[in-house]
Formats: structure tokens, sequence, C-alpha cells
């Protein structure tokens, strides 16, 4: 079974989610908190040997004007040690919105703001995830007619 990761990367933790089989469920995995590109990459290393991921996706914080600013730098840092150290391909996706998303959907779920504090940068992740898949099953769509 193929799974992909994806890491929502902020200055002081990572979330993480997970996707079987490239088009199945997406669900939220883990929050680490931050302790440095080497650590946190060894950190993702053992996550993506523990899941038998194929890929990882890394949500790229763009600023409004597309630009790469301090956050997308950082997202790429860390994306660039995970692909040395896995040897896996690592695909970036804009991540501009999200946390929003990611926020909506837990109160909609019935989280209150203290419940999401926990969970949402793995539910960001999920959201990256989501977005990822979406644009490379219309990509794959759109070269097939």
């Amino acid at each position: 079974m193929a799974t992909l990761l994806a890491l929502d990367v902020g200055t002081k933790t990572i979330g993480v989610a997970r996707c079987d089989d490239a088009v199945g469920f997406v669900s939220p995995l883990c929050t680490l908190a931050r302790k440095g590109v080497k650590t946190d990459s060894a950190r993702v290393e053992e996550l993506c040997r523990q899941h038998t991921a194929v890929a990882v996706v890394v949500g790229m914080p763009y600023e409004l004007d597309g630009a790469e600013g301090r956050s997308a730098r950082l997202a790429r840092q860390v994306g660039e040690a995970v692909a040395e150290r896995t040897g896996l391909p690592v695909h970036y996706q804009d991540e501009r919105f999200s946390t929003v998303e990611a926020t909506e959907r837990l109160r909609a779920a019935g989280h209150d703001s203290r419940a999401q504090r926990a969970i949402i940068d793995q539910a960001a992740a999920a959201v990256i995830l989501e977005d990822w898949l979406a644009a490379r099953r219309a990509a794959q769509g759109t070269s097939n007619t």
C-alpha cells in the first residue's frame, strides 16, 4: 500500500497527515514540536519509514503575491532535508489558506477553539494533502483529453 505524508511546517510545530493509495482518505497523523531542520527531518524520516511513505508533500506558505517569504523558505529547507535523508520525492503545494480551511472544518465538526489548538496543524496538513491530490487528479484529467 502506497502512503503519502504531508507536512504543514510552522515555526513551532510541524503538522503531519497521511493518505494511503493516493486516492484514499486523508487523515491527520500527528504534530511534531520543531527542534531544528536536521532533527525535524530525522523525525519525518522515521515517520516515512513507519508508514512506508512513497512521497512527501510539503505545504508552501507563499505570500499573497506568490512570493516566497521567510515561512516558505523554512518549509523548503525542511522539504529539501527530508528529500536528502529519505531519498523520496518531495512535492510542494501552495498552502496559503489551509489553516483557515482546517479551522472551518474543525469548527463544523464541533471542536471549540481550545480543542482545535492541539490538532490544527495536522488538520492543515490534511488540507494540504487533499489539495495536492485534487490538483494532481485535475492535471491527469486534462492530460487525457
